[in-house]
């Protein structure tokens, strides 16, 4: 809060809450095209109860006069052709599901709207049991757009594309249990080599994810900022990194046998000695539709956290 804010009563803050909750409501129906009656259904196929549900909700979607594609969210190929000039798009399935959605969706500016069959659920926004009474209001075009920040990673000494992670990149040892050593460099300064299982680079989305679970501190998700933290560091800097939302990361592998660049923890790419991984914020968000604002975080994350126990 500046000094500004400090110098505000209680009712020029509320009602500087209400503008923004305006707008950003305003914001959803702009960016969802209220015009657009075009829905996407994605559902995790391994969930028997997700393609029951993505049945029920074509139906109910589809009477309110919406044209309405559905899609295994494993099958991407099939998805991408399908989701020009979609709305926005259901996902039904946990946070891995989103992952997939999120590289489908991010790089069209098209929202996701994250129905809970897994068992955290940190990013979804409805339980399964109300997905039939509730995404009716999304269709017309009740809530706003959350934005989550994302990486890009470059493998540097490769001619391919770069990939794009909403939670997470790692760069981390092979099958064998042997250390790996990693340059890192911010900025084009030398932080240290680490010699450890491997590094992570997070999101705020992400914090909650690997790194949570490597030690990791939580951000909330609306942080914009980077967390590099090793994984089993020896005799290394062991201690988590939160860096500015510009840093540029580069990550030179150091190796006698090989390990892995891995994505959201879906995409592997084989890592050899000398391969080199820069890594920043990625030009693309991930646009999250919401309903409630503000956000409830911290007793939403404690829930989740007690729930995964």
């Amino acid at each position: 809060m500046n000094g500004t804010d400090m110098n505000r009563s209680p009712f020029d803050m509320l009602r500087r809450t209400e503008r923004l909750t305006t707008y950003l409501k305003a914001k959803c129906m702009s960016d969802t095209s209220c015009s657009n009656r075009k829905i996407g259904i994605l559902f995790q196929p391994k969930a028997s109860a997700a393609k029951t549900l993505a049945q029920q909700l074509k139906k109910v979607v589809g009477d309110m006069g919406a044209s309405v594609w559905v899609c295994s969210s494993w099958d991407e190929d099939k998805a991408c052709e399908q989701i020009e000039g979609s709305r926005f798009i259901i996902c039904l399935g946990g946070d891995g599901t989103i992952l997939r959605a999120a590289r489908i969706a991010s790089p069209r500016g098209i929202p996701i709207l994250g129905i809970n069959l897994g068992r955290v659920g940190f990013m979804t926004e409805l339980n399964a049991d109300d997905a039939l009474t509730k995404v009716p209001d999304f269709v017309d075009s009740v809530g706003w757009v959350e934005e989550r920040v994302m990486l890009q990673a470059e493998l540097v000494s490769r001619d391919i594309p770069p990939f794009h992670a909403l939670n997470d990149v790692v760069v981390a040892r092979g099958e064998r249990c042997r250390l790996i050593r990693i340059k890192a460099t911010i900025d084009g300064e030398l932080l240290t080599t680490y010699k450890c299982d491997g590094l992570i680079v997070a999101t705020a989305t992400g914090s909650t994810g690997y790194s949570l679970a490597a030690g990791g501190p939580i951000l909330h998700p609306q942080a914009e900022e980077m967390l590099l933290k090793p994984i089993a560091a020896h005799l290394s800097l062991s201690t988590g990194l939160v860096l500015s939302s510009e840093a540029t990361v580069k990550l030179e592998v150091s190796t006698t046998h090989q390990a892995t660049l891995s994505i959201d923890g879906q995409i592997e790419v084989p890592l050899s000695d000398g391969d080199v991984i820069k890594i920043k914020r990625s030009p693309y968000v991930t646009k999250m539709l919401r309903a409630e604002w503000p956000l409830p975080f911290y007793s939403t994350l404690m829930a989740k956290l007690e729930k995964r126990e």
